[in-house]
């Protein structure tokens, strides 16, 4: 991992910011998250987290997580906003994902930018790391946190609440 700071803070800031916009579209429950895909400076794709296809009858979002059998590992109803970033950046630029880094945050009830934590979604980071993104990026508050995919995946399966 490494931290940006000068330019390359200033210019992940402004991507944190977009991702955020994207946020505001999402219809969980739960939680507010958006995405973003960027290569060579373009936004080649974007996401929010809501459920499949924004269908309420899908949206699961009052069910409590303990609910569910052990055998379901995603306990969200959602489709996450990075995974529908990727598959907007596959839709529409397939030839750019590859080596793109992918913004991600998290709001509050309140729409305002939410610091993340430790890297913990091993769904999101397998999906990273298969569709050949290079870096992944967390406002944390240590700064601007940038991740190697690689890295991303395996500290995602080493958290520990």
């Amino acid at each position: 991992m490494k931290i940006f700071c000068g330019e390359e803070e200033i210019q992940a800031l402004e991507y944190i910011a977009k991702a955020a916009e994207i946020a505001l579209s999402s219809t969980c429950g739960r939680s507010r998250c958006g995405s973003i895909i960027v290569k060579e400076s373009s936004i080649i794709g974007g996401g929010y987290n809501s459920p499949p296809k924004n269908l309420e009858s899908q949206k699961r979002c009052s069910c409590a997580k303990d609910s569910y059998h052990k055998k379901v590992t995603d306990k969200t109803c959602c489709i996450h906003a990075e995974q529908r970033a990727i598959m907007d950046a596959l839709q529409h630029h397939p030839d750019k994902i590859a080596g793109s880094r992918l913004y991600f945050i998290r709001l509050d009830e309140q729409g305002n930018k939410k610091r993340s934590g430790d890297p913990y979604c091993t769904i999101c980071s397998k999906f990273s790391l298969d569709a050949g993104l290079s870096e992944f990026v967390l406002w944390r508050e240590e700064g601007i946190c940038v991740y190697d995919t690689m890295e991303y995946n395996e500290l995602s399966f080493k958290y520990r609440e």
